[in-house]
């Protein structure tokens, strides 16, 4: 078949784009002809198809006012990309495009080809995250709560929310992107939705799109399940032996919604090495020198040789650095901030980690963070929100706690310390077991081909 994937990023920025190029891997492998649309960019891969990518458009960056204005007009409707879009088509000729991530730099105004007027090209979309919910994408509004309102589809909710970048302007602006697409039943275009997690497909069904949707879980390329593999520590235990302590890792954007400051809050806590003025309501209580003082005293404290590893970056890093730093010098030898890392750097420090965390406070859909760690037989402490409770399966790939909750994650991760010896060998099992089962490159791009075929044959 010929597949046309479309993305907005073509060099590997996260979660979206591990699992474009892992598509494309994977659709190769099996002698499918693959072209790409996207935008460009100086990290761009190269690829012959480049000549088609549309010009770069920033709406973060610092550009000028003048500029600014200039590009948000084509944030909702890109008539570049739908020429680009139509120039490719009448090339490449694809039989099915696999969109991604198109909302802003590429816009859906690409499915108003002409080429597609005239045959019928089957259109399929991979959900990575609720964009077509929600104007924030994230299911998060203005005050960081967890927020379902623009299910009813008026999406002036976003608006009144201020949900996006704190900015009143930027809301009107996703706001009106969303009622446009509403307006032009551009997702009417789209044959099928792809959600990575049973989480999102629910989600998605409840917001209108029933019958549209199937779960197709995340998958790692062959290379990337190897090269866990390579690099797992199947002796962990041998911490000790080496002079290495036992660490807990988070790896991933340091940022409010991944909910690095209640992990680091929570392990300050099971230390007993809570800063005695730092107080926080993640919980819905007060977190005081007291609490350290009784988590002192509780024979259920974190051993003391646990540390805290933290790989990533982001706008949470200074407040860490000062929670760290008000716990006091013992706090701050057993919490690293290790900066960012990737490949094999990475892939050795998920490897060689006790347990990693995903802390999330959104909703988060089917994170790679999470499969990587399975797929090195790391096991997870995970928080219930999204997709992630389809890790953890408690006390075999994991442990859960409720998402924002500092002493529900204080315990799991007293927990998780006192999974020794034979029991974590079984977890370890069950981590390969889950990953072998569900995560197997061939396995899924194989029910992708049925998918296809099915939509080309218009059932």
């Amino acid at each position: 078949m010929r597949i046309l994937l479309v993305n907005k990023y073509f060099y590997r920025k996260g979660g979206a784009e591990t699992y474009f190029f892992a598509l494309s891997e994977g659709l190769r492998a099996l002698g499918h002809d693959v072209a790409f649309f996207s935008m460009q960019h100086p990290n761009n891969e190269s690829s012959y198809w480049s000549k088609y990518f549309v010009s770069e458009k920033d709406y973060v960056g610092d550009i000028s006012a003048f500029k600014k204005v200039q590009e948000a007009s084509t944030l909702i409707y890109s008539f570049e990309a739908r020429r680009k879009f139509e120039a490719l088509l009448e090339e490449f000729k694809p039989d099915v495009i696999h969109m991604n991530n198109v909302h802003r730099q590429l816009t859906l105004s690409i499915l108003d080809a002409p080429y597609l007027k005239k045959h019928h090209v089957p259109v399929v979309y991979t959900a990575h995250d609720y964009i077509l919910l929600c104007p924030a994408y994230t299911m998060v509004n203005g005050r960081g709560e967890v927020c379902d309102a623009c299910l009813d589809k008026h999406f002036i909710h976003a608006t009144k929310n201020v949900c996006v970048k704190g900015s009143r302007a930027k809301s009107a602006l996703a706001s009106m992107e969303a009622e446009f697409l509403k307006l032009h039943h551009s997702y009417d275009k789209i044959d099928l939705i792809i959600a990575p997690s049973e989480f999102m497909k629910s989600k998605l069904e409840e917001g209108g799109f029933a019958g549209k949707v199937v779960a197709l879980q995340n998958f790692l390329t062959d290379s990337q399940m190897e090269m866990a593999r390579k690099v797992s520590n199947t002796h962990k235990f041998e911490d000790a032996v080496d002079g290495k302590r036992p660490y807990f890792l988070f790896f991933g954007r340091l940022s409010k919604e991944k909910g690095i400051l209640t992990l680091v809050r929570a392990f300050l806590k099971a230390t007993g090495l809570t800063a005695p003025y730092d107080s926080v309501e993640s919980d819905g209580a007060v977190c005081h020198a007291a609490e350290s003082s009784e988590a002192a005293n509780d024979k259920t404290i974190l051993p003391s040789n646990w540390n805290l590893h933290i790989v990533g970056d982001g706008p949470e890093r200074p407040e860490i650095e000062r929670l760290v730093a008000n716990a006091g010098s013992e706090a701050a030898s057993r919490i690293q901030l290790l900066g960012y890392k990737s490949g094999e750097d990475l892939q050795r420090e998920v490897g060689n980690a006790r347990f990693s965390v995903l802390s999330s406070e959104w909703r988060e859909n089917m994170p790679y963070s999470g499969l990587e760690s399975l797929a090195a037989k790391t096991p997870v402490i995970g928080a219930r929100i999204g997709g992630i409770p389809e890790l953890v399966v408690e006390g075999e790939t994991g442990f859960a706690f409720e998402s924002g909750n500092v002493s529900d994650l204080t315990n799991a991760l007293i927990k998780a310390s006192h999974a020794g010896g034979n029991d974590y060998q079984i977890m370890q099992q069950a981590c390969t077991k889950y990953v072998n089962e569900r995560c197997e490159q061939s396995q899924y791009v194989r029910q992708l081909e049925d998918s296809y075929r099915r939509i080309a044959r218009g059932e």
